[in-house]
């Protein structure tokens, strides 16, 4: 059994690092994290002329978004990270940066998991395990640099300290750290955190198990650190006086401004988003339910339940919805749910005395390990469906290969000028739907090390181009001989992008409507296929044929849409033309300005 618990517990960082390696790429809400994390590692934190040096190669300075966030998170991976990638290799940075932020929050799920056992056996946190590890969203989203998924390891954390402890002089100390994990989310990650403190208290107040004076003191003194560690740390970075979630509170709450990206109804959360985030209907229909009327389990079921579904029904009032908001209630909801899997497991070993409740309980274990083997099976499905929706990266990281191949053909021949040791900067345009579907800063460089202004280390990282056409602000610090940065221009303006002029900065671009590229002849390198629903071919005697058969010069497909159509084939051979599997189409086209082409392959001829 020991051996059992070991495999169990492995599971769940395992997967979030499976996640993590099926889809690297990242999503535009993870952009603000991601990119500052790429900044502090790579250009660190200056001590003189800081406004200059932060404004001519920080990326949120020149993107800020709605809000200023905190660097809080991006300072700490980027500084456990640092270590790691001079050993591993700059090109792997981002998924150093990832893994980091999974494996913590793996670790604070196994915490859950430990305080479970304490509290209610080894059996109940078995099931926990499976239960939690069975479930797409938390260990898909545990890698991703959003702001909630900073602060969903230190909730699971609070939660944690909360559940019963065997020796009663822990309970006042656990308690105090759940305090502070809790107003340290809110403070520095993400404010509604407040409103899952104030419920979490509120329960342990009115059961009661602790009492006001005893929760006041540290909370002011947590609540102050938080400021002293936040405040001076973002107005640094941000170069005036400011404190986040103060901020992005009285924008999204106050002005109401987060409605601006869509309004639900107000039964979003428990209608939508609970049921996608449990996966199993048999979680939240039988097995929380089962830990609430249990009069053997209740307590432990309204503890685990009552705070979050609270904290659910109050945050609904805000208009804008969306269930990464939601997801520090997945580790005690999860939890209830496995006191009711460990309840029916014992009336199907300790049984009943009638044929009819036995044939009951052997009924409902049954659906429970079937709907285990399900939630499963279905986030594996999710995760593939998942990694087709990242266009952006999967086209940024050909063009990185392709921009590589070439300057190995010929070094000095392309139009960009090679920096001082030798690497080659390549001015790149991206649209919006390349920039929000895994575009970023570490997709840019190619490198073994770290880049480091006066250190020997050797990779290089994304520059922007000024109205001219020049290299500026974030250029390569250093690079190894060979070495290529991508400097990719992310402007929107529709009035710049009309401009012949604007193109021919470029020598490619990454687009989705290959229309609006002006400014000469392009040539299409490639196209990268996005997620398009489900496509059912029922057959009809044709043997499915690739569209690079189909038409001699037609676009060649790299990425996962290639992956994809290598299986379409094979499927539709076997079958007579039969398919079932995700649809693709194109998203992002990777065009080359057709004189470097012809220039490139008269070289390479010669």
């Amino acid at each position: 059994m020991k051996l059992f618990d070991i495999a169990l517990s492995a599971l769940i960082p395992g997967l979030v690092l499976v996640h993590l390696a099926v889809a690297p790429y990242t999503k535009v809400e993870e952009s603000f994290n991601i990119q500052a994390a790429h900044d502090v590692l790579v250009y660190g934190t200056p001590t003189s002329d800081i406004n200059e040096k932060l404004s001519s190669t920080y990326d949120h300075i020149t993107f800020p978004g709605a809000v200023p966030r905190t660097f809080i998170g991006p300072v700490l991976l980027a500084g456990v990270a640092q270590p790691i990638v001079a050993v591993v290799g700059f090109d792997k940075a981002q998924l150093v940066i990832r893994a980091i932020l999974g494996l913590f929050n793996a670790a604070c799920l196994l915490a859950f998991a430990r305080n479970m056992r304490r509290a209610y056996g080894a059996a109940t946190a078995r099931w926990y395990l499976l239960l939690q590890a069975s479930q797409f969203h938390a260990m898909f989203y545990a890698s991703r640099t959003l702001p909630n998924m900073f602060a969903f390891g230190l909730t699971t954390l609070a939660f944690a300290f909360i559940l019963p402890q065997p020796n009663r002089k822990q309970i006042l100390p656990r308690q105090r750290l759940a305090i502070t994990m809790l107003v340290f989310s809110a403070v520095v990650f993400r404010s509604e955190i407040a409103l899952l403190l104030g419920t979490t208290m509120l329960y342990l107040l009115l059961v009661p198990e602790t009492s006001l004076q005893l929760i006041t003191k540290p909370f002011i003194v947590s609540f102050v650190v938080a400021l002293l560690i936040s405040v001076p740390v973002d107005s640094y970075f941000w170069q005036k006086p400011v404190w986040p979630e103060l901020w992005g509170f009285y924008y999204n709450a106050v002005l109401g401004s987060s409605s601006e990206w869509g309004v639900s109804p107000w039964h979003y959360y428990f209608t939508s988003a609970l049921p996608r985030l449990m996966v199993s209907p048999f979680t939240w229909t039988v097995l929380i339910p089962l830990s609430l009327r249990h009069p053997a389990l209740a307590p432990a079921g309204r503890r685990l339940t009552i705070p979050s579904l609270l904290f659910i029904a109050i945050y609904s009032l805000q208009p804008h919805k969306e269930a990464r908001f939601i997801f520090y209630a997945i580790p005690p909801l999860t939890g209830a749910a496995a006191l009711g899997a460990n309840l029916v497991f014992n009336r199907l070993h300790h049984g009943e005395s009638n044929k009819k409740g036995s044939i009951a309980n052997t009924f409902l274990a049954l659906i429970l390990v079937a709907s285990i083997a399900l939630s499963f099976a279905a986030s594996s499905a999710m995760l593939l469906v998942s990694s087709l929706n990242y266009p952006g990266g999967e086209a940024l990281a050909h063009l990185r290969d392709i921009a590589v191949l070439e300057q190995g053909h010929q070094q000095h021949d392309l139009s960009s000028p090679p920096n001082a040791t030798g690497g080659t900067v390549v001015p790149v345009h991206a649209d919006v739907l390349a920039c929000m579907t895994g575009v970023t800063l570490f997709g840019t460089a190619t490198g073994p090390a770290i880049p480091g202004g006066s250190s020997s280390t050797s990779a290089t990282s994304g520059g922007t181009l000024d109205a001219g056409g020049s290299i500026v602000g974030r250029q390569p610090l250093s690079a190894v001989a060979g070495g290529v940065t991508l400097a990719v221009d992310k402007t929107e303006d529709s009035a710049v992008l009309a401009r012949d002029d604007f193109w021919r900065k470029f020598d490619y671009v990454l687009v989705e409507d290959r229309s609006k590229v002006k400014g000469g002849e392009w040539e299409e390198i490639g196209v990268v296929q996005g997620y398009a629903g489900i496509e059912i071919i029922r057959g009809g005697g044709h043997k499915y044929q690739d569209i690079q058969k189909k038409k001699k010069d037609a676009t060649p497909i790299v990425g996962n849409g290639a992956l994809i159509g290598g299986w379409k084939n094979r499927v539709m051979t076997l079958t007579g033309g039969k398919w079932i599997g995700p649809r693709m189409v194109p998203r992002i086209y990777i065009l080359r300005r057709v004189k470097d082409a012809k220039r490139l392959r008269k070289t390479v001829d010669a």
